[in-house]
Formats: C-alpha cells, structure tokens, sequence
C-alpha cells in the first residue's frame, strides 16, 4: 500500500510540470537546471542561470517584498482558512502573494484543479468570471499599471544560506528551509521556474517529492479541515489580510 502511494505522489509530482501552467507558458521551455552529459548543453545551461540570476536581482527588487510574517484569511464555502505567510524565508513570494490578496485579487476567484491527497489549486485570475469559457490555469495577474503580466522568481531557501536561491530548480530537497509538508502553501508554475504569478496550490498531504523544485511560502494554520473539504470549482469567497500587512514593502 506504501508503495502505491508513493508511485500516486510521483506520478501526481509529473503532472505538476505540466499542468501547474500560469501565465500562457503552455509552451515547453528547457529547465535551466537540467544536467546534460553535453559539455555545449551544459556551457549554455550556466551561461543561462547567470543570466537569469544577474536579471531576477532587478526582478527581485521591483516587486513587493514581504519583510517578516504575516497572516492571510481566505473565505471558502463560508468558513475561514487562516494561512500563516513567511516573509523571513520567503520575501519575494511571500510579498507577491500578500500584495495580491491587499488588492483583492483573489476575491472570487475558482479552486479550478483539486487532486484528492495531493493539492488544492487556485488563482488564476480568468477564473473570477464566471462564464469565462477557456482553460483555466493558464492565467496570471496582469499589472494595471504596467499592462503586462507580472512573473516572480522560483525562490527557495536552503539550510545554511543567508538568502534564498532563485531562479533555479531541482535543488537538493534535503536542504530545503520550507518543505511541502501537509497543509503548505506554494506557487504554481510551469516549467520555466521563473513562471509563477498569482496561482498557487495548498498541498493536502506531505510531497517531499516536490521540495526544492516548487516554492513553499505559508502554511495553514487553522481550517484545515476547509482546505480538505475544498471541491473543484467551489471559489474564494474573500481574501484578507488579517495581520503583518505592515510588514509589505512595494
């Protein structure tokens, strides 16, 4: 029987790259993390994370960061879930995250991808009309301001390192500072690890299997038993901001 769960998780852990899709990235991309027995492949892999390491230090800095912890209460089928966001480990994502919930983003907004025993997921923005008739998970938030769609880096923190490692995936999940232990809140991406915007999945059970290829920023902390209630389709009534909203530096 531990078997069969094990080969659910990793199967379930496959269908993540391919179905947790944001943004439009539907389009296959090279994982610049991938190892290559090709000295060229390999070349252009680390002339690539360079890029994208030089690039998300500007990424990082334009984008709300959350400097601490906060609280964040989703309504859902009329009962609260309260969702404790760290800022410490997180900053980036936490701050994405919590910025989004401060402007309303998610009031409304469909559960449109519900896994029993492996995650509840939600935000995409397309969702919140109710008549809206493409595919959802594909969407992320759009900046009013700017007109384009804002992504965040894959940031995950290791044990030992002062500051997390973005932009890149598969780390060793051993190391991981926020595992995806039951009841954790994580961005959901495609496979290009600087993909993720507003979608994010709760895990309902403990997948180790997705440590350090996915980023953990928030745990439940009370109304689990909502979360394991949670149906797909059944949408967020409202998304609050219940403390730590200080803490959110744009």
């Amino acid at each position: 029987m531990a078997n069969n769960k094990e080969w659910l998780i990793k199967m379930f852990s496959l269908l993540l790259v391919g179905s947790l899709v944001v943004g439009g990235c539907a389009t296959s991309a090279t994982d610049i993390s991938q190892s290559s027995s090709s000295s060229d492949n390999l070349a252009t892999n680390q002339s690539q994370l360079a890029s994208a390491k030089n690039s998300n230090k500007i990424m990082s800095n334009n984008l709300p960061q959350l400097e601490g912890m906060a609280k964040v209460e989703l309504q859902v089928n009329g009962s609260p879930i309260l969702i404790e966001i760290n800022g410490t480990d997180a900053p980036t994502t936490a701050g994405n995250f919590v910025d989004l919930i401060d402007q309303g983003i998610y009031d409304g907004l469909v559960f449109h991808r519900v896994i029993p025993g492996f995650v509840a997921q939600g935000g995409d923005p397309q969702g919140k009309d109710p008549n809206f008739g493409g595919q959802l998970g594909t969407g992320g938030f759009t900046d009013p301001e700017t007109g384009m769609e804002r992504r965040i880096p894959l940031e995950i923190k290791l044990d030992g390192d002062d500051k997390p490692t973005y932009s890149k995936a598969k780390l060793p999940g051993a190391k991981v500072i926020l595992k995806h232990d039951r009841g954790v809140i994580a961005m959901a991406r495609s496979q290009m690890p600087d993909s993720a915007s507003s979608q994010f999945y709760i895990a309902l059970e403990d997948l180790p299997s997705l440590d350090g290829d996915y980023a953990v920023f928030g745990k439940v902390v009370a109304g689990m038993d909502v979360v394991d209630g949670i149906k797909q389709g059944d949408r967020i009534g409202t998304a609050k901001v219940v403390e730590g909203i200080e803490n959110l530096k744009k």
